[in-house]
């Protein structure tokens, strides 16, 4: 009524306009008089005839102007009613219960549904996808997305605020009418004020279609490299060669045609294949079912053959797909082979990898890399050595070996360790009391990063991943960055590395180290303690030989051996105490077997001479010896966080349980931390993991 008034008001103003000129010409003939009588009396002609005509008009045309405009403005009422009505997007009224108080006829068409029988329902009543979260409470504006029968819908729900008399008008209907099929909308009284809730239905599903068939389209670059081609071959018939290659050739190109693939043969060992990637769920579903058809190739080859595939896509070109697709199958080369692995815009997935790799009998590899490296030292003037946090002996060793490569041609060299555990201590000792060595051996963090400057090289050993190295600033401060590791690969790997150097088949960093020391062109003369630290980096990650050992393991342990080593002085070193030896005791007593095959253990290492990291990986390898473990896992608890260490005896690789942890490792050797959190809980979810894994056929 307020607003009928107020229209009233304006209407009535509105026609007393030429009323009000009188007034005005009326004072403009009385000043027309003092000026000239004769113009006043014209003026006063003029002015007594605009009155009659104007209060005559008023008079006259007042009522059927008012009829006139009541008449348009139904008319415009009736019209937007229509149109909202007959509007083709789907269109509702709601009540701040999300109860349905007007609905236009698309709306009804889509829900199948009469007016009638839909204003007794709630929007969530009548839309499974429709939660009373999604209903407003106060101006804000919400946008979802919902599926009603075969359709894709796209909802938009606001509140909308009328006045009483406006309720009708809101669905483009004149206040003065009431129709019997609306009952809940007109009749609706209460406050001044009713609040309202409008529901929007964009129809989504060809866009969608579109969008989907878009994406599906998009081609997939991808790499097949056989990981181990040589040795297969060279252990292999020479008539058979040509029947092996077709083979590979078969399986590859019969599994590629099922998923509408193009493969092309780059090299003897190399494939490049493109893809739509609607086929890709189907391979992710299959766990790239290739990898095991062609291993179990056997033409009277004694190693079976595996190979790599690795895919880019999501990238914004058909070239970043292809560049994800080589940066891929680095990683998964780096990872030992035998596994496929999808790089896309915003993730890295990782299948198969459940071989432990075939070791390399050729050296070539270790000679181009020792040549590249050396050349690389001619341009420096300094070399700072750094290993992962907390350094064990392979580390330790490791860092030793490039120390004495790089004091051989004459730079300088330091190894950075923040502090010295009881895993290196035995050793450490050896060069700190040796005054040969210096008093800058070894450095701190900020002694490091006060050195480094651009003729200095960083060289990282045992580790590949920035985020656990002694000190992560360096990598970013270094212009040179040489790596040497021996660990698979994960999506976290130094980027900016000038000489990578990765063998996931090698038994440690100090096995890769000593091979490349017999490869300087300097004859090098390892001392006893050095030859002591790379031997005990070999024996402490070999467990004393009994894993991860291959030929070329035995032969560094040689050449150790004959530059100085001593067997049991290095064993002495290494013995543990009676109550370090009691608690690997105590850790091997609490484990427990999940699915027969995996022994557990929760243990809580006691303050002693031994770090607690080392001794739980000992209790790790000592529940190997239990017969039927495939492999053992020790969980501890220290300070806040919780830590994992496994170890693997069997064909499981407890690499990618401990990636799943949120760790990472060797295909043998493993380990995950897992802060802020508690050994029960970190115990449940490894053996949700492993049964999920064991379901699944991952292990």
């Amino acid at each position: 009524m307020n607003e009928k008034r107020r229209l009233d008001n304006v209407y009535e103003r509105y026609l007393e306009i030429p009323l009000f000129m009188i007034a005005l010409l009326a004072v403009m003939t009385v000043s027309l008089f003092f000026v000239n009588i004769l113009a006043g009396v014209i003026a006063a002609v003029v002015t007594a005839v605009y009155s009659v005509i104007s209060i005559l008009s008023f008079v006259r045309y007042r009522a059927s102007t008012r009829a006139r405009f009541v008449e348009f403005a139904m008319e415009h009422g009736r019209m937007q009613k229509e149109l909202l009505r007959e509007f083709p997007m789907p269109y509702a009224l709601l009540d701040k219960t999300g109860k349905i108080v007007w609905v236009n006829d698309e709306f009804a068409r889509i829900t199948e549904s009469s007016k009638r029988k839909l204003m007794k329902l709630t929007a969530m009543q009548v839309f499974e996808d429709i939660t009373p979260e999604m209903i407003p409470e106060d101006d804000t504006v919400v946008n979802g997305n919902i599926v009603y029968g075969d359709r894709d819908y796209k909802v938009e729900i606001k509140p909308v605020v009328v006045g009483e008399s406006r309720i009708a008008e809101a669905v483009g209907e004149p206040a003065e009418e009431n129709h019997a099929d609306e009952p809940e909308m007109t009749k609706k009284k209460g406050s001044d004020e009713s609040g309202f809730i409008a529901m929007y239905l964009f129809d989504m599903t060809e866009l969608n279609r579109l969008t989907r068939e878009n994406q599906e389209q998009k081609l997939v670059a991808g790499l097949i490299y056989l990981d181990n081609y040589d040795e297969i071959f060279d252990g292999l018939e020479e008539v058979r060669h040509s029947l092996l290659i077709a083979l590979v050739d078969r399986k590859i190109n019969k599994y590629m045609a099922n998923v509408d693939a193009i493969v092309k043969s780059l090299e003897k060992d190399k494939y490049m294949f493109v893809m739509p990637q609607k086929y890709l769920p189907q391979l992710k579903e299959s766990k790239f079912a290739l990898l095991d058809e062609v291993k179990a190739i056997n033409i009277g080859n004694d190693l079976p053959l595996t190979l790599s595939i690795s895919l880019g896509t999501d990238y914004n070109s058909f070239i970043g797909n292809f560049e994800a697709a080589r940066s891929a199958m680095e990683l998964a080369l780096g990872r030992g082979g035998d596994q496929a692995v999808i790089k896309s815009a915003d993730r890295i997935t990782y299948y198969g990898g459940k071989s432990q790799g075939t070791e390399k009998s050729t050296r070539v590899k270790a000679r181009v890399k020792t040549l590249a490296f050396k050349e690389l030292l001619e341009t420096k003037e300094k070399v700072i050595i750094m290993a992962h946090k907390n350094p064990d002996m392979d580390a330790f060793g490791a860092a030793i070996g490039v120390y004495r490569m790089v004091t051989s041609m004459e730079k300088k060299a330091h190894i950075v360790i923040n502090e010295v555990s009881s895993a290196i201590s035995p050793i450490y000792s050896n060069f700190t009391a040796n005054s040969i060595y210096g008093e800058n051996m070894f450095i701190n963090n900020e002694q490091a990063l006060e050195m480094i400057n651009a003729d200095t090289m960083l060289v990282v050993v045992d580790v590949n991943n920035p985020g656990i190295t002694e000190c992560e600033e360096l990598i970013s401060y270094a212009k040179s960055v040489v790596v040497f590791d021996h660990h698979r690969q994960t999506k976290d790997v130094i980027a900016n590395a000038t000489l990578s150097y990765i063998e996931p088949f090698a038994s440690s960093t100090c096995e890769m180290i000593a091979e490349m020391l017999q490869y300087m062109d300097e004859k090098i003369k390892l001392r006893p303690s050095e030859a002591d630290a790379m031997y005990a980096g070999i024996l402490i990650d070999t467990d004393n030989f009994l894993t991860k050992t291959g030929v070329r393991t035995f032969e560094a342990a040689a050449y150790l051996r004959r530059s100085g080593a001593d067997v049991m002085r290095v064993r002495k070193m290494f013995r543990s105490d009676i109550d370090t030896y009691r608690q690997r005791a105590d850790g091997v007593r609490n484990a427990e077997m999940v699915l027969d095959s995996f022994a557990i253990s929760v243990f809580e290492p006691k303050e002693g001479p031994e770090s607690p990291i080392v001794l739980t990986a000992k209790v790790a390898n000592e529940m190997l010896n239990i017969a039927g473990v495939r492999a053992s896992f020790v969980i501890a608890q220290m300070g806040r966080n919780v830590k994992i260490s496994a170890r693997a005896i069997d064909d499981v690789n407890v690499q990618i349980i401990m990636e799943k942890m949120g760790g990472g490792g060797h295909a043998n050797i493993a380990a995950a931390e897992c802060p802020d959190t508690t050994t029960d809980v970190v115990k449940e979810e490894l053996i949700k993991v492993l049964k999920e894994m064991y379901k699944e056929g991952d292990i």
